[in-house]
Formats: structure tokens, C-alpha cells, sequence
């Protein structure tokens, strides 16, 4: 039987990450000064208030969308996160999150919406994301550590990369998903493409949009864990120095304090996403039977594309 011929694929990997580190050090170096800028800001807006501050925004925020129960788990937690002392850590787990996240969307909404336009692009970009969220999760930290270094740098660079798809998917299907027939209608109208885009299919694909959001939001969370494993400073951290010592109870509590981030962003982001329905004057309290029909199918559709987007 013939031998089948050893293909090394890694060296010519391993060669170009040689190349750019050589080559492109300086635009390295002014990305990991604005990673370092932006986390030092947000982190600076996390911290500089009172401990108290910060959880009386928490709580308001779920009260702005009426959903008490929600800031009433939201003081449970802020107060529990205070007290096992890892408020410092807490925030720095934020701001990595919001920062990672901010820029994934940034990323993410745009090449979404360029993808529903055309089918060459989403070809393109449909394997590239399936290459993104099936490779393991620590392969991000290798060529981020060597062009970044060790430190909190990577730790963004490798979660906003890792946080990228579910935007990008979640948004190509919302827009590919408006109805043929109020796009059609909008250029008999006399619409321009970039006037449906921005005024028809965007506003009917948010539901899916806000989804692909939460989404990225949950994955930035999740991964901001594993780069606690090249010195990415929060919640992390503290589960990593739990591991590496043994230390069941630092590794609880870490662990902890990401499961109540977690939950509370995650019904934070949905709650902001669903839309707020005005009653009209003179309506009787009572929705009609079709709203009340269609919103548990808007729920389940929401469901079914996040759900898309995680597998």
C-alpha cells in the first residue's frame, strides 16, 4: 500500500507568526496601547466610584426596564462579590468583557450586514467563522502571546477574536431574514438600498441583532476565564491561582463570581434587547390575542438563532 506523504502544517504557520512578529512590531506595540488605554478607562470608571455606587447603577438598570427581580439579584450579587473581596477583580473582569465585547460588535455587526448583501462574502466568511468557534479556545493564546506578550493585552485580543461570530452570523440572519415583500415594497416606494438597509431591514432584524449581542457578550465572559492563564488580571486570575494551588475555596470563589457576572449581563443585555411596547390612547389594557400570539413565537425564533449561533 502506498504511504500517504506527511504534510506539516504547522511550520508554515509557525513561520508566518515568525514573520509578522518580526515585521509588524510596531503596529503590535500601538495596538496593545490602545487595548491598554481603553482598559485602563473603563476600568477607571469601574473603580473610581465607591464600591456602593457602582451597585446602585447595577440595580438601576434593571429597574429602568422594570425587571425587579432582576435588580434585586443584582444587589444580592454585587453585595456577595464585596463580600468574598474580589470587587477589584470583579471589575477588571468587566471592563476586559466590555471592552472585548464592544470591539467584537464593532467588528461583528458590519461583516454581518456586508455578508446578507452578498453571497461571495458570506461564502467567505461562513467557514472563517466556523474555523473560529470550533478551534480550541487556549490555540488563541499562542500567536496572542507572542505578538502581544504576557498580560491582560492578549487576554482582550484572544476573547474579542473568540467573541466575533455569534455578531456576525446572528446578524447576516436577521437581515436575510426580513420579509422579501416589505423590502420590495420599500423600492416601490422609491427607497434607496442604503435607505432600506438603514431604515426597513436593520429595524426588523435588531431582535436577532441584540441576540447575536448577548451572545458575544456570554462568549467574551467565558473566555475571559482561560486568559486568566497568561496573566490577564480579574475573576480569572483567581480561578487559575485556585488550580495551580490546590485551593478549593479561591477557586469557588472565582468561580463564583463569574457565574453571578454572568447571569446578570446575560438578563441584562436580554431585557434591553426586547423591544418596549407604548400602549396606544384608548386601548384597553388587555393585548390583542395576535400580540399576545406573536410573542411567544418572536421568543422562540430569538431562542432558535442564539442557539444557531452557540452551535
Amino acid at each position: 500500500m502506498p504511504e500517504i506523504p506527511v504534510i506539516d502544517l504547522g511550520a508554515p504557520v509557525s513561520d508566518a507568526v515568525d514573520w509578522l512578529t518580526e515585521n509588524l512590531g510596531s503596529l503590535f506595540d500601538l495596538i496593545t496601547d490602545v487595548m491598554l488605554f481603553l482598559l485602563n478607562a473603563v476600568l477607571y470608571v469601574l473603580t473610581a466610584p465607591h464600591a456602593y455606587v457602582v451597585t446602585l447603577v447595577a440595580v438601576a438598570l434593571p429597574v429602568l426596564v422594570r425587571k425587579y427581580g432582576l435588580a434585586l439579584f443584582a444587589l444580592v450579587a454585587f453585595v456577595v462579590i464585596q463580600a468574598m473581596d474580589l470587587w477589584i477583580q470583579a471589575m477588571q473582569t468587566l471592563a476586559v468583557v466590555v471592552v472585548a465585547a464592544v470591539i467584537a460588535v464593532i467588528i461583528g455587526v458590519p461583516v454581518g450586514i456586508w455578508a446578507s448583501r452578498s453571497r461571495e462574502v458570506s461564502g467567505v466568511a461562513r467557514p472563517l467563522l466556523d474555523l473560529m468557534q470550533t478551534l480550541p479556545v487556549f490555540v488563541y493564546l499562542i500567536p496572542a502571546v507572542f505578538f502581544f506578550g504576557v498580560g491582560v493585552v492578549p487576554g482582550v485580543v484572544a476573547t474579542t477574536v473568540f467573541a466575533i461570530p455569534p455578531a456576525v452570523r446572528l446578524t447576516e440572519l436577521g437581515i436575510r431574514g426580513v420579509d422579501t415583500e416589505v423590502v420590495e415594497a420599500a423600492h416601490a416606494f422609491g427607497a434607496k438600498p442604503r435607505q432600506i438597509l438603514r431604515e426597513v431591514q436593520i429595524p426588523l432584524a435588531m431582535p436577532s441583532i441584540m441576540a447575536g449581542v448577548n451572545q458575544t457578550i456570554m462568549l467574551a465572559l467565558s473566555m475571559v476565564v482561560i486568559a486568566g492563564m497568561v496573566g490577564a488580571d480579574g475573576l480569572g486570575s483567581v480561578v487559575v491561582r485556585g488550580i495551580s494551588t490546590l485551593d478549593v475555596g479561591a477557586g469557588f470563589e472565582g468561580g463564583l463570581g463569574v457565574v453571578l457576572l454572568a447571569i446578570y449581563l446575560d438578563r441584562l443585555s436580554h431585557a434591553l434587547s426586547r423591544p418596549r411596547r407604548r400602549r396606544a390612547p384608548g386601548r384597553p389594557a388587555s393585548a390583542p390575542a395576535q400580540t399576545a400570539a406573536a410573542k411567544p413565537a418572536a421568543e422562540n425564533t430569538s431562542a432558535d438563532e442564539a442557539a444557531l449561533a452557540a452551535s
